[in-house]
């Protein structure tokens, strides 16, 4: 008998098991998530029209002035100023759109002061192990061996001075930051790169397919199939 009832316990909590993994891997993006997408992907593509009508329904989930201000600043780094600024211009815009019809935005709260004085390149160091799960030891490789620079950079700016920044939470950087490169196309490592970090800051792999699927309407098939077979692949790794 007692057997019986241990292997009706083990079954309960293999179902409750897969019933949560199942759950956790289609959970869908909130709609304040979806604006997040769509904005950077629309930023990324320069496509000025769709990004107006994506800020509006930004607000409209709940999106405050200054993180759909953050969004745009942060993906200087991964699209340019260009379109960042042009990205800006819009924004300023609709608002002041949206002042003339009697609407009033929350602004939201600013960034906060970074009053650490541990160095920027350590700090950005920390960063992005906090992204990646993944302590970074060794000898540099690749590109950052090959151009010391860009490494510096990279943590300096990147990981510390923007990724620090306290507007949004590492979750919502990375997407905005995958939507871009969605969007973008043709730098299929690095969305790799942060594919793997959204999984690691709490991102399903439901919610990055959504994503990528959110991200089709800016860009086009070829650019989302290539995304998703990025996915898969790093889906696999994560196995």
């Amino acid at each position: 008998m007692k057997s019986v009832l241990h292997l009706a316990a083990a079954f309960t909590l293999l179902l409750a098991s897969i019933m949560t993994t199942t759950a956790q891997s289609t959970a869908a993006l909130t709609a304040r998530q979806q604006a997040l997408v769509t904005i950077s992907a629309y930023t990324a593509t320069g496509n000025q029209v769709r990004l107006h009508e994506a800020l509006a329904q930004g607000l409209k989930a709940g999106l405050t002035v200054n993180e759909e201000k953050e969004v745009l600043v942060h993906l200087y780094a991964y699209c340019g100023f260009p379109r960042s600024l042009s990205g800006i211009n819009t924004l300023m815009k609709l608002l002041d759109e949206r002042k003339a019809q009697g609407i009033q935005d929350v602004m939201g709260k600013a960034a906060s002061p970074i009053t650490s004085t541990t160095p920027k390149y350590e700090r950005g160091k920390q960063n992005l192990e906090q992204l990646t799960g993944k302590p970074e030891t060794g000898p540099k490789t690749g590109a950052n061996a090959f151009s010391p620079e860009s490494d510096v950079f990279l943590k300096e700016h990147l990981f510390a001075d923007l990724f620090e920044r306290d507007v949004l939470t590492f979750q919502e950087r990375e997407l905005a930051t995958n939507a871009a490169l969605v969007s973008l196309g043709g730098v299929e490592p690095m969305l790799e790169f942060h594919l793997g970090a959204g999984l690691h800051v709490g991102l399903t792999a439901g919610q990055l397919r959504q994503l990528i699927t959110l991200s089709e309407a800016a860009v086009g098939k070829k650019e989302v199939n290539a995304a998703r077979a990025v996915l898969a692949k790093t889906l696999e790794a994560k196995k």
